[in-house]
């Protein structure tokens, strides 16, 4: 095969593996997503890093892209640890002073599968390392030059700390996560986005009950309520119905913290309503584990009221 032979394959082989990733994300299966994969490293067989340097880095970002999202509907973690090493790769040439937009959206792409990884293998140097990844980003992914890669980004960064907040400084990295999910509600608003300003709202809301729980006072838990509340606007039990529940219980665990908190007999009630609320839809026939942590957590409540009563 001729050199302009060789480069015309990869481009096609290059081409056909993004639309099978387009195919992947609309069936539930892996198939077209590993036929994905198979064509881009077919790519990777006529681009080489000294004769073509940035469609070798662009194939390399796209498998890892591909990799990823095979990763997301397989258990363990080897598809992203590919992920990671095609995108190391892809950034050996598409550097920030050659490709700036290009080298933050592989940055981006990178911090999703390290946080992948330091999840689900309880790895919080992988998880230090996604931070790292998405701050870099938001070098150049600036909210005035491009708002919803922006979002994302800080989206990714709120997630990343959260996770990295289990297992150290959880206060300063929470608090971090809660500045980022705002800045994602900046850019996605309840008129403009409902849907992602309703993820935001239970994002922030998530972070605000956990580092509320943690730190003294009550305004960071005053807070949450107010975020889950924002966001049960959108997730409505008719609209959204496994999203409305989660909601609720969320909105109820940070009730229980509050009347803990305050020792507030009408807190523990919302909390106790709210909590039923969610046992609507999480009931134990269609949802027995969620159930039975309902429960367990709507028992604790009714006998914490019920000795607050007493004193």
């Amino acid at each position: 095969m001729s050199e302009g032979d060789s480069l015309a394959w990869a481009r096609t082989e290059n081409e056909r593996g993004s639309l099978l990733m387009d195919l992947g994300d609309a069936e539930d299966g892996t198939p077209f997503l590993e036929e994905s994969v198979r064509a881009l490293r077919n790519a990777l067989r006529g681009y080489s890093r000294e004769a073509t340097p940035l469609p070798w880095a662009t194939t390399h970002n796209n498998l890892g892209v591909a990799l990823f999202r095979l990763g997301l509907r397989e258990t363990g973690t080897d598809r992203f640890h590919e992920a990671v090493a095609a995108y190391e790769n892809a950034l050996l040439e598409r550097t920030r002073d050659r490709v700036p937009l290009d080298w933050a959206m592989t940055q981006y792409n990178l911090g999703l599968a390290l946080r992948e990884i330091g999840e689900r293998e309880r790895r919080p140097e992988a998880l230090r390392e996604a931070v790292a990844a998405n701050r870099a980003a938001l070098l150049e992914y600036s909210r005035e030059r491009l708002p919803e890669d922006w979002a994302a980004v800080q989206n990714s960064l709120g997630n990343a700390l959260v996770s990295l907040a289990r297992y150290e400084t959880a206060s300063v990295h929470l608090e971090a996560a809660a500045a980022a999910y705002r800045n994602v509600l900046l850019e996605h608003t309840r008129g403009s986005a409902p849907a992602d300003w309703a993820t935001a709202q239970r994002n922030l809301g998530l972070a605000l009950w956990t580092l509320g729980a943690i730190v003294p006072g009550t305004a960071h838990l005053e807070d949450s309520v107010t975020a889950f509340r924002n966001a049960l606007l959108e997730y409505t039990r008719e609209s959204h119905p496994s999203d409305w529940a989660t909601t609720e219980y969320n909105l109820a665990m940070a009730l229980t913290t509050l009347a803990a908190r305050e020792r507030s007999t009408l807190r523990y009630r919302e909390a106790i309503y709210t909590f039923e609320n969610a046992l609507l839809e999480f009931t134990p026939e269609g949802a027995p584990r969620e159930s039975r942590t309902i429960l367990t957590q709507l028992t604790a409540a009714r006998h914490a009221l019920a000795d607050l009563e007493e004193t």
